[in-house]
């Protein structure tokens, strides 16, 4: 049976099917890994972004096309992770907004909007590069548009077909990708994104709002964590969709400022904005009964979630999320990291620390929870990775209580430099941006994780030393060698700060013994020993 026009429940389907699909694959894209160590996180990434589109397209029971794709935007954005997630948020944003007013898309309608996603996910990057997804996406929008299908499943049988063959040319397009002997990784992760949806358009159903197995439902609670002598210590954390009504208020002129300002007062740890009739909320509070009630003057519920936080602390250690710290300041700080060790040591220098980093990359939310944590009127961001630069300044973009400015910190070392050096309580924001520029521009951070798989420049299990993902400077079957002979390739001598951050897989006896030993070779250099306790990077050098 051909299918003509998409409605909200086939839209819902189609997300779903992706996301299933994306799921079953992730690990093949996650392994499309340029470089040869184990951080390769296209994959969880691009399904955790998408997998937030799913919860939030299930909690919803609408068959308006226009309605369900703002869902399923919405949901993307707060959720996407990494460049990649940040992306393919974009590309659904584009669809949202094609799709925009619509009971049900025909052919034309979803051509128009296929074509309004390629704009948005090349506007989403500042220097758009070809041989990536941004390419995949573009080839087979054109393709597909420029086919004589006449119907959807003509339609997504050429997205399909020309994703598949722009994916294999990107090798020809970037010569990483060619040197690396690997397809781009988001590109193929939106190819299984697209049969997942052309599956849908075929006939394809999930009946439960699941994607690949992985449950949307919240997870069971552990009761025993909250008994009859427990105290509420946490509050409420407190989600809604409310659709304004006509009957209610003036849609088209209402000034939805006045429900933020309700808000603002009645909780805390606010996230909220308007998508045409729809106001999305995630408020902590204490009175959620209280906030509903006064909510549903200006419209009616489409989803609610109410959770208690004590559990949630209690489950996930959110005490960090639990209220802001103290009185509102002038200045704050956000950054990111991973390792016990690397935590503390962001925390003991005052910044609000995020926890993620190489292979766990922070969602939109987790930066705007983070925000609200630091209360601060300004706000400087730390990324100390450059997969996760793009979140934070889409975080950035969509947050309105403070000034938030994301300093390009690619990593730990910059950023660890940056809080050292850097007075952020002092000069307008533009000149603590160009100090902390001139930090970033004179450290170079060095790295040693063991290769994933054999290059002309090193055999699989050897451990590798770099800067940046361009080039392999050393190898050695031994770890301390390989971390000299970084050392000799990166000039060491040259530098008055040499900071060993050892990482979690690494013995503190063998970490003792390569400090004495940097030492001794590096004299008139101030060599710091930290037990960072990162995963991926058994050693992370910082050259300053």
């Amino acid at each position: 049976m051909k299918t003509q026009t998409i409605d909200g429940g086939i839209y819902r389907q189609m997300v779903l099917l992706a996301a299933s699909k994306l799921d079953a694959n992730r690990k093949l894209v996650n392994d499309l890994n340029v470089f040869p160590i184990p951080d390769g996180d296209t994959g969880d990434n691009m399904f955790m972004t998408i997998n937030s589109g799913c919860v939030s397209a299930a909690r919803t029971n609408l068959a308006n096309i226009s309605e369900v794709s703002s869902a399923v935007s919405s949901g993307m954005l707060l959720g996407a992770r990494g460049n990649s997630g940040v992306i393919l948020s974009r590309i659904f944003a584009g669809l949202a907004k094609g799709l925009s007013g619509k009971d049900a898309a025909d052919l034309a309608d979803w051509k128009e909007a296929a074509r309004s996603a390629v704009s948005e996910a090349y506007g989403a990057v500042a220097v758009p590069v070809e041989g990536t997804m941004l390419t995949v996406l573009k080839d087979a929008v054109t393709a597909a548009a420029g086919s004589d299908a006449d119907d959807f499943q003509g339609y997504f049988a050429a997205l399909v077909d020309e994703s598949q063959k722009s994916l294999e040319r990107t090798p020809e397009l970037l010569d990483v990708l060619r040197n690396a002997g690997v397809v781009d990784s988001g590109g193929a992760g939106l190819l299984y994104i697209f049969q997942g949806m052309k599956a849908a358009v075929d006939g394809e159903t999930l009946e439960a709002p699941s994607a690949g197995g992985t449950a949307l439902e919240p997870q069971s609670a552990d009761l025993d964590a909250f008994t009859e002598d427990s105290v509420l210590e946490y509050g409420y954390c407190t989600e809604f969709l409310l659709r304004l009504q006509n009957s209610k208020v003036d849609v088209n002129s209402f000034d939805e400022s006045v429900i933020r300002h309700y808000l603002e007062g009645a909780g805390d740890s606010l996230v909220f904005f308007r998508d045409g009739s729809i106001i999305k909320v995630h408020v902590h509070t204490r009175t959620p009964g209280d906030i509903l009630n006064t909510c549903q003057q200006w419209g009616e519920y489409l989803t609610i979630k109410i959770e208690n936080m004590t559990l949630q602390h209690h489950e996930n250690h959110m005490e960090h999320l639990a209220a802001p710290k103290g009185p509102r300041r002038a200045q704050g700080i956000v950054t990111v990291a991973s390792g016990d060790g690397l935590v503390k040591l962001f925390s003991d220098m005052g910044a609000q620390v995020i926890e993620g980093g190489q292979t766990m990359n922070p969602s939109t939310q987790d930066f705007l929870q983070a925000f609200d944590m630091v209360n601060a009127g300004r706000i400087f961001v730390l990324p100390n990775n450059s997969n996760i630069i793009m979140t934070a300044q889409q975080a950035a973009s969509i947050y309105d209580k403070s000034e938030v400015i994301v300093l390009p910190s690619r990593t730990i070392g910059g950023g660890y430099c940056v809080l050292g050096s850097v007075d952020f309580a002092s000069g307008t924001a533009q000149e603590i941006e160009a100090q902390a520029q001139t930090v970033l521009d004179g450290v170079v951070t060095g790295m040693i994780s063991k290769a994933t798989r054999t290059t002309d420049q090193a055999a699989e299990g050897d451990f590798i030393g770099f800067t940046g993902k361009e080039e392999i400077l050393v190898s050695s079957p031994d770890r301390s060698e390989a971390v000299a002979g970084l050392c000799g390739r990166m000039g060491a001598s040259d530098y008055d700060v040499i900071l060993i951050v050892k990482g979690r897989d690494v013995p503190e006896s063998e970490a003792n013994e390569l400090y004495e030993k940097v030492q001794a070779a590096y004299r008139r250099s101030e060599i710091v020993l930290v037990d960072g306790g990162q995963p991926v990077y058994d050693y992370i050098m910082v050259f300053e």
